[in-house]
């Protein structure tokens, strides 16, 4: 990926705008506990995030891809309140990376991403900063919260009727051992992305989180794929 890597892409730095920056989702496993919590190194990241076989239907404009923070390109889809918030949500990133999809004439837009730390108590401290970014109105105004079962060990996800894109949009987080885990869907159109599936998508990526912490190939698909 050279240097900067794709951090420096507007790919990437319009993620959260383009695709509303989001986190998530049932129907392929994922528990509700972390049974394996191992720091992942890039190339676990980048094959937990998933690829287009693992998510039938959808183009794959952005490939997997993983890299460590650099100063002068930090993680894109760490956000924070604060600095103070910053440093402890976002410094201690060891690894991070994205993938983007997007289907039908209005453009609908999904977005995975992944933020790796060193052990789970610096993963559990992120994720609570980067839910209150995230969370609540952040995708939109007067945002529904959305019902993700019981992926990973911590989620949430609220969806919006109309978010960047200017259509529905939904951003969902989950907390899986070492990682955070998110996820984001907008459009240009009026049909959103419907919460079961937001849900499945979910499920999908904490299982592979999970797979690559306990020393597994991530290998979760949505059915059908």
């Amino acid at each position: 990926m050279g240097s900067k890597g794709f951090a420096g892409t507007r790919a990437v730095q319009g993620l959260l705008a383009a695709g509303t920056a989001v986190l998530l989702l049932a129907g392929c496993g994922g528990g509700g506990g972390d049974t394996g919590a191992a720091e992942l190194d890039n190339g676990q990241v980048a094959s937990v995030l998933p690829d287009a076989k693992a998510v039938p239907g959808w183009r794959n404009h952005m490939k997997p891809e993983a890299q460590k923070p650099i100063a002068e390109y930090p993680p894109s889809v760490c956000a924070a309140r604060t600095k103070e918030q910053r440093k402890t949500a976002c410094d201690p990133v060891t690894s991070w990376g994205v993938s983007a999809f997007s289907r039908k004439a209005d453009m609908t837009t999904l977005n995975f991403w992944a933020l790796a730390y060193k052990d789970e108590k610096a993963a559990d401290a992120a994720y609570d900063i980067l839910a209150e970014w995230y969370g609540g109105d952040r995708v939109g105004q007067d945002a529904e919260k959305v019902d993700l079962a019981s992926p990973g060990a911590e989620r949430e996800a609220s969806r919006a009727a109309v978010g960047t894109m200017g259509g529905p949009a939904t951003i969902a987080q989950i907390r899986v051992g070492t990682t955070v885990l998110g996820i984001s869907t907008g459009t240009t159109g009026r049909a959103a992305v419907p919460d079961k599936e937001v849900k499945a998508f979910a499920a999908m990526f904490a299982e592979r989180a999970q797979q690559a912490q306990s020393g597994e190939k991530p290998s979760a698909a949505i059915p059908g794929s």
